[in-house]
């Protein structure tokens, strides 16, 4: 996860790894102890919710600004390129393209929407893999609508112009024996259990709030709701 320094501006759009793309709504001080300490609160618009994030962990979760229209267009153009075979174990492919997310950079982004749309094409994805490239699908269009200032239906179809030929290219699902649904749900309860737990040793304890954000709307990084 990158963690370069960026400072933001209020009403600037940012993206949130794993989250999606939000505003900063307002910066503000918080006695924490004997401290003082810098928030930021952030709004997410794809899962209507408020988070407030410590200034200094901004960097070490992954938050950055919009990418520019240049690198926006570059990750259209990756898009449509082709890939290389991506494995039929779909819980080793699961776990690579979520740590991927977890990275949170445009190409990441595009590499996981890439891989699970060809894999699609060969066979239906698994559940979890489905809600993957959904969500990842999601925060790409978000981004390259606000970088390029398109709408996100506009967006939608350059996504889909860019990935549609590469599907046309390849075999209609043949029969292919692997794993990819065996054991589904048991390994969708393992893989819960392990996100639970890689989310609070990565964000540390002030950034827990996107890990409960189904608490509540407004929130903060200790998982407090908003005073």
């Amino acid at each position: 996860m990158s963690e370069e320094n960026f400072e933001f501006a209020i009403d600037q759009r940012v993206v949130y790894p794993s989250q999606g793309v939000g505003q900063i709504k307002e910066i503000f001080d918080r006695k924490v102890g004997e401290e003082t300490v810098k928030y930021y609160k952030i709004y997410l618009e794809v899962s209507d919710m408020i988070v407030m994030i410590p200034v200094a962990n901004a960097a070490m979760i992954g938050i950055r600004p919009i990418v520019s229209a240049e690198d926006a267009q570059k990750a259209l153009e990756l898009l449509g390129e082709e890939i290389e075979p991506v494995t039929s174990d779909w819980k080793l492919r699961y776990q690579m393209n979520l740590d991927l997310l977890k990275k949170g950079s445009i190409f990441d982004i595009v590499s996981i929407v890439r891989c699970l749309y060809h894999r699609s094409k060969v066979k239906e994805l698994p559940i979890l893999e489905r809600k993957l490239y959904d969500n990842a699908k999601k925060l790409l269009e978000d981004e390259i609508a606000f970088a390029l200032d398109k709408p996100s239906k506009e967006v939608e179809s350059m996504l889909h112009a860019k990935l549609e030929p590469l599907g046309a290219l390849l075999p209609k699902k043949s029969i292919i024996i692997d794993d990819d649904e065996d054991d589904d749900d048991e390994f969708s309860d393992e893989i819960n259990d392990n996100d639970s737990d890689s989310e609070d040793d990565d964000d540390s304890d002030e950034a827990d709030s996107a890990d409960e954000a189904d608490e509540g709307d407004e929130m903060d990084d200790d998982g407090d709701d908003e005073e």
